[in-house]
């Protein structure tokens, strides 16, 4: 195969741990992986993070370093056979220096699957490196993860993508002739591309196809040609993985923690990966678990807002769930309601709480046996500001207290009412 057929991600792919661009924290000197490297001893080991940050990249680098014969296989589509297949070449000339298994995606192989794993890198006659954009603590079998070091891999900042860059500029002017990049064109790649290198690389190798050659047959790369190339900028979401969950919270936390600004962010996250259901149904659950009491009117208008959003759809629906992002930030908050809920919870699955009073019981009729006769249900609207002192909790919890005024202006004057009435009951 013609070498330029392939995909500049691959004809420029580092050779050595020095080429490799970001993941400073472990990478280069007195680092773990490059001093991993040095020994040549390799660990079993996870490399987490999102795609075109340098896990496959690296993972070769280290089986040329450590002598080891590189298999690779990707979860999504190998089975235990093809596992068993590679383990195989242990006993031929090609793993006589050991094999290094490259599995990507391990996520996808289930638990029977990923426990086929154990036997091989148990007896060491593999060295297994899995690579997962899900978080490993969720997705890979604990028995695994327990014989495995776990790396995360970080997303690359533009300015070290600029660097990869530049580096491939060398490289195009030696297939193509002469090519050189405003410096503002560079940078525009490298930030469209969201620290995922091979996406910058892509649109760069198309343009430098786009760009017309000059008389003189050399390309110049101009800010018009890199928007043009790059369009949208690459969005890092997944609908059934760590992504969703991360956006999710930080939009959670930022309306609890009544910043604006950073809500209708991560609702914009969610609008621009189309994802309507999730930002629906998260605004619905903020609305009750974060403003609750402080503010009730708070979860019928969000529920109107996401009502008209789903009516709607995107893009118009995106409207009303700005206004909800922003109402819920700027609301009071209070969590009193769910935190009494929980506490009753707990209790509840924790002991004995012994039976309904009766008085509360619907019972009507006292069977011969009964000792207790009568139901003895006081009616609060029969007594003055329908309210009467009686005991609601069972027995063995009759003194509990569940739940407490929040510090907040709808709270704090529910609770002047209510002392207020229950102190006039008392005096008569």
């Amino acid at each position: 195969m013609n070498n330029m057929n392939k995909p500049l991600a691959d004809r420029l792919r580092p050779q050595s741990l020095s080429e490799v661009v970001g993941q400073s924290h472990i990478i280069g000197k007195n680092k773990v992986l490059t001093e991993v490297a040095e020994t040549g001893k390799l660990p079993n080991m996870i490399f987490y993070g999102p795609s075109g940050v340098g896990k496959t990249t690296v993972a070769n680098i280290l089986a040329k370093a450590c002598n080891k014969t590189l298999f690779k296989l990707n979860a999504t589509t190998a089975s235990v056979a093809d596992v068993r297949e590679v383990c195989a070449q242990t006993e031929t000339l090609t793993g006589q220096d050991g094999i290094l298994l490259y599995l990507d995606e391990i996520q996808n192989f289930n638990k029977k699957q990923q426990q086929s794993l154990l036997e091989y890198i148990e007896n060491g006659k593999i060295t297994l490196i899995a690579s997962t954009t899900e978080n490993p603590y969720f997705y890979v079998y604990n028995a695994v993860l327990s014989r495995s070091v776990v790396f995360e891999f970080k997303p690359i900042s533009a300015r070290d993508i600029v660097k990869a860059l530049e580096r491939a500029l060398d490289a195009l002017s030696e297939e193509f002739g002469k090519i050189s990049a405003e410096e503002q064109a560079l940078l525009h790649i490298a930030e469209m591309a969201n620290g995922d290198v091979r996406k910058a690389l892509n649109s760069l190798e198309l343009a430098v196809i786009f760009s017309h050659p000059d008389e003189d047959g050399s390309i110049r790369i101009t800010m018009s040609a890199a928007e043009q190339c790059t369009q949208k900028k690459a969005f890092k979401y997944d609908k059934a993985g760590d992504s969703q969950y991360d956006v999710m919270s930080a939009l959670q936390k930022s309306i609890r923690g009544s910043d604006p600004d950073a809500a209708v962010h991560y609702l914009a996250r969610l609008i621009a990966a189309e994802d309507l259901q999730t930002a629906c149904r998260r605004l619905m659950v903020i609305a009750a678990e974060d403003i609750g009491l402080a503010y009730p009117m708070a979860i019928p208008i969000v529920k109107a807002c996401v009502d008209s959003a789903l009516m709607l759809g995107l893009p118009e629906g995106r409207i009303p769930l700005g206004d909800a992002a922003v109402l819920l930030a700027t609301a009071p908050k209070s969590n009193s309601g769910h935190l009494a809920l929980d506490a009753a919870l707990a209790d509840i699955e924790s002991m004995d709480t012994g039976e309904i009073p009766r008085q509360l019981q619907n019972k009507h009729y006292d069977g011969e046996g009964d000792v207790k006769r009568g139901q003895n249900y006081l009616y609060p609207h029969d007594y003055p500001n329908h309210y009467v002192e009686q005991q609601y909790l069972p027995d063995r919890i009759k003194n509990k207290k569940y739940y407490e005024y929040g510090q907040n202006k709808t709270e704090q004057a529910a609770k002047e009412y209510w002392e207020r009435i229950k102190a006039a009951h008392r005096k008569d």
